[in-house]
């Protein structure tokens, strides 16, 4: 696996070393001793698939507090994402910075989010299908969220919003 970090510190895009023939090719995904070098959380306790029906639909920004923080691994395995992660260590120098990258099913790359950190997207095509590698349970009384419109945090969507769930449409404001 390629580790690039990114300009929030501690989130990492994850791209295949791909080991190519005449039959196409073949590259680790997930590897703990790769994982535990980059000091990066290397158990995950749980898997989760997204379809996403709707181009245009957004997920997130999702999180979990203390005591159940969860870092995540984030693929596109069908279709393709405009994936946005939200800093909200109070104190790193990037809080409350974000990224956005385009996951595909076609560039097969990852993206490693740290414990506390918002995760969402919105779905570039129909059909999209995103696979989460998940370093805590589901905590349903420590889930939240942020609204994925607020101003403070000026993130870019790339399409109008197609579908969005009501929870997520009513997360609080920072601003």
């Amino acid at each position: 696996m390629i580790f690039t970090k990114t300009e929030l510190d501690g989130a990492y895009l994850v791209d295949l070393e791909r080991r190519e023939d005449s039959r196409g090719f073949f590259a680790r995904t997930f590897c703990v001793r790769e994982f535990e070098e980059q000091g990066l959380e290397s158990e995950f306790v749980q898997c989760s698939i997204s379809l996403n029906r709707q181009r245009g639909t957004v997920r997130g920004l999702h999180y979990q507090l203390p005591p159940a923080c969860e870092a995540k691994l984030v693929r596109c395995t069908a279709g393709a994402v405009h994936d946005v992660i939200v800093d909200l260590r109070p104190d790193s120098p990037t809080y409350l910075h974000h990224i956005a990258v385009e996951l595909t099913a076609r560039n097969r790359r990852a993206l490693y989010v740290p414990e506390m950190f918002a995760h969402g997207f919105q779905v570039l095509e129909d059909e999209t299908e995103v696979f989460y590698h998940i370093g805590a349970f589901y905590a349903p009384e420590q889930s939240t969220g942020i609204r994925y419109n607020d101003p403070k945090l000026g993130i870019h969507w790339p399409l109008p919003v197609t579908a969005i769930s009501v929870k997520d449409r009513s997360w609080p404001l920072f601003s």
